[in-house]
This record gives structure tokens, C-alpha cells and sequence, in this order.
């Protein structure tokens, strides 16, 4: 039995592929990860690229446990997500808590993190970043799911190619240098709130962001302010 309605799918694909190009190619992204995770059924997303380095960063992650998935993966260059990358093909683990492939990675993550699937998103023939999901409990992945994976990893390829073709490759560059920058400094002030009023990280992640959305500011802005006050408590 196909796990994946291929007609929602080929629906929310052809919707993807015909946003407008004025949106930023950071919220087309952002969007194309939620739209992955809340129509079929996973329990969180991510979206990851490479920097000139071919160092693997995060930029969209659905959730805390997402977040937790990508930067075990970064912190000790193993799991699911950096092997699609580095093998440029779709891999999976239906328990990476046990998966003898990566030993040292259940102790870093979060505990709703289970099963994993990955998939190389591609400019050309060439892995940029990978397209990953997870869910909460053990899951046999079948092939609808990684068909459906493809499906968007191709539709983000068609979004880099296109916002490419409209300006400067160097200017895309550096709105996506931005974003993952942009996601550092969210971190930080995400710690930063964590140690000062002992939250959880959804706690912090989630009060920063209504109070940016309350005061009609960008989440980043908010966080380097944050960081700014922070550093003046310290000296």
C-alpha cells in the first residue's frame, strides 16, 4: 500500500513549482520544508546546504528536535543526512538510535528523533544540501516516501536554478550565506535565553519568536539585540 497520495502529491508540487518569484528565495525554501512535513505526516523537516567548503550547515528545521537531528549530524560529521550528501543518493535508517552506521549519534539527540530519511538536493548532477525528515517513533520508509522526497529536493533545485537565472550567482550566494548566518545568531540568542530564564530550547525558540511577531520585527534582528543587551550584562 503507497504510504504517499500521489495525486496530494503532484498537487502541492505543481503549487510549489508556480510561486511567485517575488517571495524570497529563503521563505520559497522555508516554505518548501513545511509544506514537506505537515502534508504527508512527518514529524519534523530540515533543509540543509554546504558552504564553499562543502561544510554542511542548517538552514530550515521544522522543529527543536529538528534542530537536534541537524546539529548532532554537523557536530560529529555522521548520520543519514551528511551520508545523502556525501554519497549524493537517498538514505535512510528506520531507528538511528541503534543503526550501527552511526554509533555516536543517538546520545545527541533529541528523544522524539526515531527514524530518518534523507535525500541530496542538487544544482546540475552536484549535491548542494540535502532535504531530511524524521519521525517520532520507528518507521519503515518506503518507496513513495523517498519518490516524494525527490520530489521536492527537485522542486528546491528548480527554486535555486531559477533565482540564479534571475540575478548574480554571487548574489544568491549571499542571500543564502545570510540565512545560515541568520540562523546562528537565532541560536545564540536561543542559548542565550535558555541560561537566563532556565527554559527548554522550544521554550526560548517559541518566546522569541511571538515577541518578534508581537513587535512586528524580524526574529534575527530581535536576537541580535538580545545578544547586544547580553554582552553588556556580562562586561
Amino acid at each position: 500500500m503507497t504510504h504517499i497520495d500521489p495525486e496530494a502529491l503532484v498537487a502541492s508540487l505543481r503549487k510549489l513549482r508556480t510561486t511567485s518569484p517575488a517571495i524570497g528565495i529563503v521563505h520559497q525554501l522555508e516554505r518548501a520544508v513545511d509544506v514537506v512535513n505537515s502534508l504527508f505526516g512527518y514529524s519534523g523537516a530540515g533543509l540543509m546546504f554546504a558552504e564553499e567548503g562543502k561544510d554542511l550547515r542548517y538552514l530550515v528545521a521544522t522543529d527543536d528536535p529538528g534542530r537536534s537531528l541537524e546539529g548532532a549530524q554537523l557536530h560529529l560529521g555522521q548520520g543519514p543526512c551528511i551520508s545523502a550528501f556525501e554519497e549524493n543518493c537517498a538514505v535512510t535508517s528506520s531507528d538511528v538510535r541503534v543503526d550501527p552506521r552511526w554509533p555516536k549519534l543517538a546520545d545527541r539527540l533529541h528523544l522524539e528523533v526515531r527514524a530518518v530519511a534523507g535525500v541530496p538536493v542538487r544544482l546540475g548532477s552536484e549535491p548542494v544540501g540535502t532535504l531530511n525528515v524524521y519521525q517520532a517513533t520507528v518507521y519503515q520508509w518506503d518507496e513513495s516516501d523517498i519518490q516524494a522526497l525527490y520530489g521536492y529536493a527537485d522542486v528546491i533545485e528548480q527554486l535555486l536554478a531559477a533565482a540564479m537565472a534571475a540575478e548574480e550567482k554571487s548574489a544568491l550566494a549571499e542571500q543564502l550565506q545570510y540565512a545560515l548566518d541568520y540562523r546562528v545568531v537565532i541560536e545564540r540568542a536561543i542559548g542565550y535565553l535558555m541560561g537566563k530564564h532556565d527554559l527548554t530550547a522550544t521554550q526560548a525558540f517559541t518566546g522569541l519568536r511571538k515577541q518578534a511577531r508581537d513587535s512586528r520585527r524580524r526574529v534575527a534582528d530581535l536576537a541580535a539585540e538580545l545578544l547586544g543587551e547580553g554582552a553588556g550584562e556580562m562586561r
